[in-house]
């Protein structure tokens, strides 16, 4: 379970105080998968932020399967994030000089899985999503498609049980679009739980819920 509880966070901006977050409480049960909808500065991307344990409330707790996330060291947080959440970020933060295989094997490397369990394991991601001849392809090598699936199998090599999504059709074609949404939603299957931050409503549709966050609220629906 993914849990806020009383969770607030402003930021300075050129002298003036700017509320992404604004006293929201919300539980996302196990196996849910969330659209997070709202327009440019809303606080989306904060909210997702702050369930992947990379930033820390103003007040309030932020909850991972009963674990206070911000309570934790930064080392213990940092497992937490390896073990049990996967990113997928619009911009895929692929590593431009490591080929598509090396880039599905980085948190199997931190992991310290075996260099054979980890060619092993990120060659059946990448043939999963459709790459398995492209193992050998650096970044530049491949569309930007290819790049964003590429990126999905590294989320998914450590297996993790929650996904947080940032605009993860941002940057891509409706056919593009069309397959990462067909991916998350066959993860959600599988039992994984997801939070996807978009402005994209037909790619808010095949989450199971939406929410909206304006002003730093949170409200169900998209009205």
């Amino acid at each position: 379970m993914l849990d806020m509880q009383s969770v607030s966070k402003s930021y300075r901006h050129r002298g003036k105080t700017i509320t992404a977050l604004d006293d929201v409480t919300i539980e996302i049960p196990k196996g849910d998968f969330v659209a997070i909808v709202g327009p440019s500065g809303s606080g989306k991307s904060t909210f997702l932020l702050m369930f992947g344990g990379m930033l820390s409330p103003v007040s309030g707790s932020v909850l991972v399967d009963g674990q206070s996330l911000y309570d934790l060291t930064s080392n213990r947080r940092a497992l937490v994030r390896r073990e049990k959440i996967g990113f997928v970020f619009q911009t895929f933060n692929l590593v431009p000089y490591l080929t598509a295989l090396e880039n599905v094997q980085i948190p199997l490397f931190l992991a310290k899985l075996s260099d054979k369990e980890q060619r092993g394991r990120a060659t059946a991601l990448l043939e999963r999503v459709g790459l398995g001849d492209r193992l050998d392809h650096k970044p530049s090598e491949l569309s930007i498609g290819q790049q964003q699936r590429v990126a999905l199998a590294r989320m998914l090599a450590n297996d993790p049980p929650i996904i947080l999504a940032d605009e993860p059709t941002g940057n891509l074609d409706p056919e593009n679009a069309q397959s990462v949404q067909s991916f998350l939603k066959e993860a959600n299957t599988e039992g994984r739980t997801i939070v996807m931050v978009t402005h994209d409503m037909r790619a808010a549709q095949i989450a199971r819920r939406t929410l909206r966050l304006v002003d730093g609220k949170i409200s169900n629906g998209t009205a």
